[in-house]
């Protein structure tokens, strides 16, 4: 893969590390703080990071497994959450060979649009099982993942980051 200019090299992601992550992020999302309308989706978020910079590891059956897992939690319609984070895998594997070409300012506002799509498909599909609307204020909640990602991205990343090496002579 060819690399932007001042990259660093990152070490081979532990998948143990990627699962533990994922896990920790349903777990978060498993808390018991009530159904606020505008709280971000860490687990989305969580998602979204690992398909794009792993896509063969964490991919569409893993989104689908972790959706059913917040439907059951929430005592959602089944498949509510399922679909909207399968179509969020989908997109964010569709994208991530592009999305890595940007800083990470800048890929927070290249998922905004992912987030808001998976935000309007739980509603879509919320409001055709006969859910009460949230109003407006719903739409808060993919513009804090969005704000979310460049934190996300520096935890998640850290891990993977060499330690600085102050030999010149050596390329790598």
């Amino acid at each position: 893969m060819i690399m932007r200019p001042g990259q660093p090299l990152l070490l081979p992601a532990n998948p143990v590390f990627i699962w533990g992550t994922l896990l920790a992020a349903l777990l978060l999302n498993m808390l018991p703080l009530g159904r606020i309308a505008w709280m971000p989706d860490l687990l989305a978020i969580v998602l979204v990071f690992w398909s794009v910079h792993q896509p063969l590891r964490v991919g569409i059956i893993a989104a689908f497994i972790f959706g059913l897992a917040m439907d059951v939690h929430q005592t959602a319609l089944l498949g509510q959450h399922a679909l909207a984070y399968t179509a969020l895998s989908y997109f964010a594997i569709t994208v991530h060979r592009r999305l890595l070409w940007f800083s990470v300012p800048s890929q927070a506002v290249q998922v905004l649009p992912l987030f808001a799509a998976a935000h309007a498909i739980e509603l879509g599909i919320r409001m055709l099982g006969g859910g009460i609307f949230p109003g407006p204020i719903a739409a808060l909640a993919p513009v804090l993942e969005a704000t979310l990602w460049p934190v996300v991205s520096v935890l998640l990343l850290a891990p993977q980051r060499r330690a600085h090496d102050p030999d010149e002579n050596r390329p790598l």
